[in-house]
């Protein structure tokens, strides 16, 4: 039995999943915490019902969003099928915060004392097909003379450890600030939102591995979005917050490309 078939059942699938893979659009979205849901061999890592459903296990509404801007913009979106407790898919193998055992105010039992064999099938498992997946999607993308322009998109909780986030969606970039500087002269003027840069969280957090693995070197446009996860809980919410930002997108696209 492999690695990989060692974590997952045949009812769990496969652990990434692709949405609109004949997208027309440069835009590749990537969804990196998409998912609350534990493969069946791990029931539920010795946690709480409240903490499986809450901001530790996942990006609550990003996926939705996502979805909806991918349907907007006619855009290929890449996702991860199963909840960042196991692996973090934006993190490095390296990476402490890849598979964490503490996350926020919530010690998570399944992941104490992890051998190096449970590490490396997670990695393999999980990291590895996903950053995979948007490897080869780029790659085929290049083949057939096709641009690719990287966006995640993620969520984040209004409150962090007792303090109120001023911010309501955050732009952020590694290096490369092409993109986010045009979205951010985009929503300069905006009443319906209050837009940051990289907050609140930024490049010195970690946050941007998946824009350094396969946008920075390659020259890609790219961009990390974090919306504020009480403002897209329902949909109305997601509505607006995709309509939003796939407006920001096509604006900063026709500029930079004139």
């Amino acid at each position: 039995m492999s690695i990989e078939s060692d974590m997952f059942t045949e009812a769990d699938g496969e652990p990434v999943a692709v949405d609109n893979p004949s997208g027309k659009s440069d835009v590749l979205l990537v969804c990196e915490h998409a998912s609350l849901r534990l493969p069946e061999r791990y029931g539920d890592l010795g946690l709480s019902q409240d903490a499986l459903t809450s901001h530790i296990a996942w990006d609550p509404g990003a996926l939705d969003v996502a979805r909806r801007m991918s349907k907007s913009l006619d855009a290929t979106l890449i996702h991860q099928r199963f909840s960042r407790l196991l692996y973090d898919c934006n993190r490095p193998p390296e990476s402490p915060a890849a598979i964490r055992d503490v996350s926020e105010v919530f010690r998570i039992p399944g992941n104490e004392n992890l051998t190096e064999a449970e590490r490396s099938r997670r990695t393999t498992g999980l990291y590895l097909p996903f950053q995979g997946r948007i490897r080869d999607e780029i790659a085929a993308r290049r083949d057939a003379g096709r641009q690719t322009v990287l966006v995640t998109v993620h969520s984040f909780t209004p409150v962090y450890f007792g303090k109120q986030r001023e911010v309501e969606i955050g732009i952020l970039h590694d290096t490369d600030a092409r993109l986010a500087d045009r979205m951010l002269e985009a929503a300069a003027d905006t009443s319906l939102y209050r837009v940051m840069r990289n907050e609140p969280y930024g490049p010195a957090d970690g946050v941007t591995h998946t824009l350094e693995l396969h946008a920075l070197p390659a020259g890609l446009l790219n961009v990390m979005i974090e919306i504020r996860n009480d403002l897209i809980a329902d949909d109305n919410g997601q509505d607006v917050a995709a309509d939003f930002l796939s407006g920001l997108l096509r604006e900063s696209l026709t500029k930079i490309h004139g």
